[in-house]
């Protein structure tokens, strides 16, 4: 008999390989969800993420057909690919769903943000401000002698990169719109 035991549910990896499976490691989608547009539709999409104990990290919702009364859901989420698998089936259970699309694998897509961010500063960190704002092609879309409010579209990272820079000019506010994905191509 073996002096080493391995406790039931422990995994045999060995301790020179310590790098995560594939099915540990973590990836952000982006899901785009058709669906009717129609009232608690968004709360039972809500719902299936929460109940579970899925995060989203962004967020948006517009109607897409007037005439044929569906909407898009685009939700960024991040989990293990079986936890996407998982997310994506129990999507297209709920009844009013019409398409679930995972634009992470399905292709190349095009993925957007807007934010607003309010920046406080006086003389350098002004004219800081102003020129971080032209390299990122930020518009100003508010101004007052103390402050001003810069509006920017772009990728998350872009949003990400251009907030930290502020911060230390005089970033007080920010206010994003979550990400709008489409897919690329025919």
């Amino acid at each position: 008999m073996s002096a080493l035991k391995i406790k039931k549910g422990a995994t045999k990896h060995s301790a020179y390989n310590l790098r995560p499976t594939f099915s540990d490691v973590e990836e952000s989608h982006t899901l785009a969800v058709i669906v009717d547009n129609e009232a608690g539709v968004l709360a039972r999409v809500i719902g299936l993420f929460s109940g579970r104990g899925y995060n989203i990290d962004s967020l948006t919702v517009a109607e897409i057909d007037h005439e044929g009364h569906t909407s898009r859901i685009t939700i960024v989420t991040t989990g293990t690919p079986q936890v996407i698998e998982q997310i994506k089936a129990q999507l297209g259970r709920i009844v009013p769903v019409h398409e679930v699309h995972d634009l992470t694998v399905e292709g190349r897509s095009v993925e957007r943000e807007l934010a607003l961010l309010k920046v406080e500063g006086k003389d350098e960190k002004r004219v800081e401000a102003l020129r971080l704002a032209d390299i990122f092609r930020a518009s100003v879309v508010d101004s007052t002698l103390d402050s001003f409010i810069f509006e920017i579209t772009g990728t998350p990272a872009k949003i990400d990169a251009f907030a930290d820079l502020m911060r230390p000019l005089g970033l007080s506010d920010m206010a994003r719109t979550g990400v709008a994905a489409l897919p690329r191509g025919i």
